[in-house]
């Protein structure tokens, strides 16, 4: 789809997605993306399927996904992107997908509870659904607050209030995963230094590093079973009177 055949697009998001995309082309968006890419890849290993939908931002090809048949992208009109669509309006029937990935859709976002129930809606029944956001717990949340580029955009919302969001959709939150422990120094030699940061981090799962993994599967709706028919209770067999016959009335 061309640019101009989506032109009715908001254009407040598709400058929102703009600026995301270049701060994430950038050096820090680079080591991020480096680091959840890592982490979302052992992840996927562990699913197999027909269709693996990605959405967010970034214009880094899709995460490898071996036991998964298909991987597409979709998002706004941006190279990379396969299906072309806005955030609240994904062209897949219900339960399309096996596996959903939110990469930083919900940090850039104009309306991020819609864009989680459209993704929450194209999950099957029994199917995943994988967010990665930027921790605002952390030095990476607390620079949103001052910079001057496409990060202080991002909402950096909290893991513990997406996975509000999730219960509330019919998704069970399984595994929650933190990574990119270095702080957001753009010098290399510094990033180079500080490398021993993700091993002590990732060891012990601290909850103040960049950014966040959350693993939900969607429940399963099972049958209302059925209640038994209410059996009436049946009366107790009480004796009957017997009417005494006296001998003396018998021998005549």
């Amino acid at each position: 789809m061309s640019d101009q055949a989506f032109a009715q697009a908001d254009p407040d998001w598709l400058k929102l997605i703009g600026e995301a995309r270049d701060w994430l082309a950038g050096p820090l968006g680079q080591l991020l993306l480096g680091e959840e890419r890592r982490l979302l890849e052992q992840e996927l290993a562990k699913f197999f399927g027909g269709y693996l939908v990605s959405y967010g931002p970034g214009a880094e090809p899709p995460p490898d996904a071996g036991q998964i048949q298909c991987n597409v992208r979709l998002g706004a009109p941006l190279p990379g992107v396969q299906i072309v669509c806005e955030e609240q309006a994904w062209p897949l029937s219900e339960h399309a997908a096996d596996v959903v990935v939110l990469q930083h859709g919900l940090d850039f976002s104009l309306s991020p509870h819609g864009l989680l129930r459209e993704a929450a809606r194209s999950v099957r029944p029994g199917g995943h659904l994988l967010i990665l956001g930027i921790n605002p717990w952390s030095s990476w949340g607390a620079c949103s607050l001052f910079a001057g580029d496409g990060l202080k955009r991002a909402r950096c919302i909290s893991p513990n209030r997406v996975g509000d969001w999730l219960t509330l959709l019919g998704f069970a939150l399984e595994k929650r995963r933190f990574g990119c422990y270095r702080p957001p120094l753009a010098a290399a030699a510094w990033q180079a230094r500080l490398s021993r940061l993700e091993q002590w981090g990732e060891a012990w799962q601290l909850p103040g590093a960049g950014f966040y993994l959350l693993v939900a599967r969607k429940l399963v709706v099972g049958l209302r079973p059925l209640r038994p028919a209410r059996r009436e209770p049946m009366g107790k067999l009480l004796p009957m009177p017997v009417a005494k016959v006296s001998r003396r009335n018998a021998e005549r």
